[in-house]
Formats: structure tokens, sequence, C-alpha cells
């Protein structure tokens, strides 16, 4: 029989279910399968699901599940939670490997746009070619979208590039600047400001409001980073 889930009331029309407190790509799948079980048969007056790093946040519209029959509850609360536990009786114990696709970002590590490749070098004591080799050397896992629309959070970097955060925000670090902050790294896909230390820049555009999807990587994605020169990523630009 399933463990009951960890549910938590996040507002009136949000609940949250902590699956634990690790980040891993098991995590990652646990979390992926159920989303899409849930995706899959939703109940009535489901609208949509964000999920982070060891949490999946529930949405709906509070007056719809009020009214529907076919849930048992004694407030709307009860209701959602008691879906949500049955659904999850139809999970296997083990959750299936959910491989997200593998897309390849272009990256230029030049001085102008590896603004802090020096203060990494320093941390790391690793060269600035050393640095680009093992950040362009791993596989990448989106773990979740947050902190900006389509800021991507990848999992998986050489523990040899982990460098802190910078003790001062910048306050304007541009749109597609690539960073590592701990044992991450991130593109920012808008123009914002940031703490992440920037190690160089892609000229893919990262997030379009237009697209039908805005953000180019969601969760389970996988990202391999391409280093390129200066004169690649400006007739990258003008295609």
């Amino acid at each position: 029989m399933a463990t009951k889930l960890n549910i938590y009331r996040l507002s009136e029309n949000a609940v949250t279910i902590q699956f634990g407190n690790n980040i891993s790509e098991d995590m990652l799948n646990i979390i992926k399968a159920y989303n899409s079980l849930l995706h899959s048969t939703p109940f009535q007056g489901f609208i949509a699901t964000t999920p982070a790093y060891a949490t999946l946040t529930v949405f709906f519209d509070y007056f719809t599940v009020q009214e529907v029959a076919g849930l048992t509850g004694s407030s709307c609360f009860e209701n959602v939670c008691n879906y949500l536990n049955k659904l999850n009786e139809k999970l296997t114990s083990a959750a299936p490997q959910v491989k997200g696709n593998i897309i390849e970002i272009p990256v230029c590590y030049s001085n102008e746009f590896g603004t802090d490749m020096a203060e990494v070098s320093t941390h790391t004591r690793l060269s600035a070619c050393d640095i680009v080799q093992k950040h362009t050397a791993s596989v990448y896992v989106v773990h979740m979208i947050g902190f900006i629309p389509g800021f991507a959070y990848l999992g998986g970097m050489d523990e040899q590039l982990s460098t802190p955060r910078k003790k001062k925000v910048n306050p304007s670090t541009r749109a597609g600047a690539v960073g590592i902050a701990g044992q991450q790294t991130g593109i920012y896909p808008i123009a914002t400001p940031g703490g992440w230390q920037i190690i160089g820049c892609t000229p893919v555009t990262m997030f379009d409001i237009s697209n039908q999807q805005p953000s180019l990587l969601k969760a389970g994605d996988r990202v391999r980073f391409k280093s390129i020169s200066k004169d690649e990523f400006e007739n990258y630009t003008q295609q």
C-alpha cells in the first residue's frame, strides 16, 4: 500500500505535496511520474501544477472542487487531499525513469561574457580553460523552473566548479548569462538582478512569451553546453 502523501495547504486554491527533503534525480523522477499521472487523470476543478526540487504544488478552482459530488471530504482541502492520495496508490513503488529531452546550448565563455570567470578561477583554483572544459563535459538535469520565468536550476555540475554566490547582487545581469551558484549552474532567461557567478553567455533565447511553451527548458530536460567563439556568438544572434 502506498504511503500517505504529506500534503499541506498553500492557499484556498492550492496545496503542496512534500515528497521528501533531498535533491536528486530519483526525487525528480518520482515527482515527474506523479505529475504526469495527475495531468492524465485530473480531478474536476484542477488547473495546473508547479514542480520543484522535492515538492509539487497543485492549483485548483475552490468553488468547482466544493461542488464535485464524486470527491469525498468535509472540505475543499480534504476533497483534494483524498483524491491525491488515491492517485498515489496507482503509482508503482519504483518510479519510472522519466527521461527528458537533451538540449545542446551554445555558450561563449570569453572575458566579455564571463565577467566572473576570474572569481570562479580563484575560488576553484582552476584555470579558465579547465573551468570551460569541466562545465561543458557534464550532462545536466533540469530540476525545476523558478526564481524568474524560465530560469532552470541545473543539477549534475562537476563538484570542482562549486563556487558561492556573489556577496553583492549584480543589479543588471544580461539575458542568456550562464552562472554558477554553489553546486548548481543556470541560465538567466531575461535581464534581471542576479547573484550567480557569471562564466559565459548563450545567444539562445531561453524564454519567449509569444511561444506556446515560453520556457525553452522544463523540469526533467537534460542540457549539454557547447563552447563557441565570440564570432560564432555574434553570427548566431544574426540568424
